[in-house]
């Protein structure tokens, strides 16, 4: 090819000369991120947006917390808009945030919030133009459009939801092009509604964004929690957290409709090792004959019950093919 065509020309170069892989940002749970990059060691993608979606209480803030948690971690900017005014400091420390590092607003508006984001990527690059940017949208379910906060009255009306579609879309628009451009990971939780009178078929529908969102998604995962067979309790009956499913409907960068378990403790945060044997079984790296589960290429056999313990244990060199896989 004449590269001489090429300095001619705009906004174009050749796709091998393209950076396809930005970076990931672990979500705190290696079984999750396998489901969303092959890898249990990477997680969402730097350059994406990734929505986390679900009914409440399905851990949708707290998958977003710990993704700030690592993004912290690795060193990069950590940024939390925060719409329904309910994060503080305390919930944040509890989970592994630190406070002090954390860029925090919290916008009024739909729009307001998309423009948050954009100046606070802005203004990041003014002094750093290379450290990824995470950036958490808690969320885009409970932020008013302009011209629903500015209506002079609660009444609405039949189209509210296409004014909040139609404003969403023209945000991502303009929001999309800055995420690989500036190296910028955008986490958008969102909610789910039931849709009245359907009788046939899910009757979920996402509570904001339209069908706009899903479009622009690099990978969407919706968060799945029984609020009664799903409760983890404690000797005394006592309500100590929630197990679910992660499950995976969009994935630009591994294969999508993948799905694992989790678990949260609400006094310890997400369970790291929850439905990871699950992933490395089908993987092949673990196999399975009754209850006994043996570590591939080795004569390392053991029991479910014993997995997260054994893995935990350094001197046991039987689960050291595992660790490296879990990169540990």
């Amino acid at each position: 090819m004449d590269k001489a065509v090429l300095t001619r020309l705009k906004n174009a170069g050749l796709l091998s000369e393209q950076v396809s892989d930005l970076g990931f940002v672990s979500t705190g749970s290696y079984a999750l991120n396998k489901i969303i990059s092959g890898d249990y060691t990477k997680g969402i993608p730097v350059g994406m947006i990734t929505q986390f979606h679900g009914e409440s209480s399905t851990a949708k803030t707290v998958f977003a917390t710990h993704v700030l948690k690592e993004a912290q971690e690795k060193g990069y900017w950590s940024v939390l808009v925060d719409s329904e005014n309910a994060y503080n400091p305390e919930f944040a420390k509890h989970l592994g945030i630190d406070p002090s590092m954390l860029i925090y607003s919290t916008p009024e508006t739909l729009e307001d919030c998309f423009q948050a984001i954009e100046d606070t990527i802005l203004a990041i690059r003014e002094s750093d133009t290379e450290t990824p940017i995470v950036v958490a949208y808690d969320s885009i379910a409970v932020s008013p459009s302009k011209a629903e906060y500015e209506a002079d009255n609660y009444e609405g009306n039949n189209m509210v939801g296409a004014i909040r579609a139609k404003s969403t879309g023209a945000c991502l628009r303009k929001i999309n092009p800055l995420m690989r451009k500036h190296k910028v990971a955008l986490v958008i939780i969102n909610q789910i509604r039931n849709k009245v009178g359907i009788m046939y078929g899910s009757p979920d529908t996402m509570a904001a964004g339209g069908k706009s969102l899903e479009y622009y998604l690099g990978v969407n995962l919706k968060c799945i929690s029984n609020k009664t067979s799903d409760l983890i309790r404690n000797e005394h009956k006592n309500v100590t957290g929630i197990k679910g499913t992660v499950r995976n409907t969009k994935n630009k960068v591994s294969i999508p409709f993948r799905e694992c378990e989790f678990e949260l403790m609400y006094n310890e945060g997400l369970n790291p090792f929850s439905g990871v044997l699950k992933q490395l079984e089908a993987d092949g790296h673990i196999t399975r004959s009754g209850a006994w589960y043996s570590v591939s290429g080795t004569e390392k056999k053991f029991q479910s019950k014993d997995f997260e313990g054994l893995l935990q244990d350094a001197t046991d060199e039987g689960f050291t093919p595992i660790r490296k896989f879990l990169g540990f």
